[in-house]
């Protein structure tokens, strides 16, 4: 099947190739064995230049392009396996009827793709700031066919949809998914149970205090085929969440952190370092250790690392969810939502 007769509009696919080739080298190494690091690049009077110390000034932007890569490659797979099985179904539904497939589309679009001039004016006064100024007349034929072939899209695709209901679609594609490493990180539940949920939180965040009943009650639910894991991501717009971060680590220490954290979230108003200490003393841990680890910053190492593994992740805000590697769409989701994504991860594990 040729990419023309597809029904379906094309997925736009623009990767960072200028910067990309401007790496050469640099790109492959950052998802290469660690021995890599000590590759030399160029050399001045014979004193070498090697990837490590690239790395050093680069910071984690490799693992951010690499992250951004990876991604970009698996929505545009996913996107055209959609577009090809929606394709087969239309062909076969059009082969059913003895019509071509062109002539079902026809019937199925014919007399609901049309647009006024309201419409047209609408979406362009609704737009005007980001179309560089140029007039309703130059733009209105492309208006025009832009949204009759998004109304066209929006009726196949539904159509397509219906089909797949009735047919037996199995995709075998595996969702994208981002590698953690949770190694220490303070966690609820087995490290064999067949589903991790990653959190990368910050104490200070209203959102992330909301969620938190929902990691509980999927906890509960899912009892040792789930395991939960804290990472830590205090936000710079949060003046108290990076001590209470280290705070958290400094009760891990104690074997006291989820007790630690559930009374943080329940008081966020009251997370200055002397209250943290407080909060310490009361849930009974060794006020003296418990002190001594907070003021000298013991921790400040684990959470910049958590920091930096969220970042190459995808982190954007808190909370942030993964569930097996698999992106949580939204933040702050729906139990169900979660809920789903780890019944379809039990399947998965199930089906091996």
């Amino acid at each position: 099947m040729s990419r023309r007769d597809s029904p379906f509009r094309q997925v736009a696919f623009n990767p960072p190739w200028g910067l990309v080739l401007a790496l050469g080298g640099l790109w492959l190494a950052c998802s290469g064995a660690g021995s890599d690091r000590d590759r030399r690049l160029a050399t001045i009077d014979g004193d070498p230049v090697t990837m490590a110390e690239l790395e050093e000034l680069i910071g984690d932007q490799l693992g951010q392009l690499d992250h951004e890569y990876r991604l970009q490659r698996h929505q545009l797979i996913e996107a055209t396996l959609d577009q090809v099985v929606d394709d087969r179904l239309l062909e076969a539904e059009a082969e059913t009827r003895g019509i071509t497939k062109t002539e079902l589309i026809a019937s199925l679009t014919e007399g609901r793709v049309e647009v006024s001039e309201e419409d047209i004016t609408g979406w362009y006064e609704q737009n005007a700031a980001s179309l560089g100024g140029r007039s309703l007349e130059e733009l209105y034929p492309r208006i025009e066919e832009f949204l009759r072939d998004t109304r066209r899209q929006r009726i196949l695709s539904r159509y397509a949809e219906q089909l797949r209901e009735q047919s037996d679609v199995v995709v075998l594609l595996e969702p994208f998914r981002v590698e953690l490493d949770n190694q220490g990180s303070p966690a609820l539940g087995s490290a064999g149970a067949p589903v991790t949920l990653t959190e990368f939180s910050d104490f200070e965040c209203p959102y992330c205090a909301a969620f938190s009943p929902t990691i509980r009650r999927l906890k509960e639910d899912y009892g040792d085929q789930l395991r939960v894991v804290y990472r830590q991501y205090p936000l710079n717009s949060h003046p108290n969440a990076y001590n209470a971060a280290l705070a958290s680590l400094c009760a891990q220490e104690q074997d006291r952190f989820w007790e630690l954290h559930d009374l943080m979230f329940a008081e966020q108003d009251r997370l200055d370092v002397e209250s943290l200490k407080e909060k310490a003393g009361r849930l009974g841990l060794d006020r003296d250790r418990f002190d001594a680890c907070l003021d000298s910053a013991q921790y400040a190492e684990r959470v910049r690392g958590d920091v930096l593994e969220g970042n190459r992740v995808g982190v954007e805000g808190t909370p942030a969810i993964y569930v097996n590697g698999i992106p949580v769409p939204r933040g702050v989701a729906p139990y169900e939502v979660i809920a789903e994504m780890i019944d379809e991860e039990l399947a998965r594990a199930a089906a091996r």
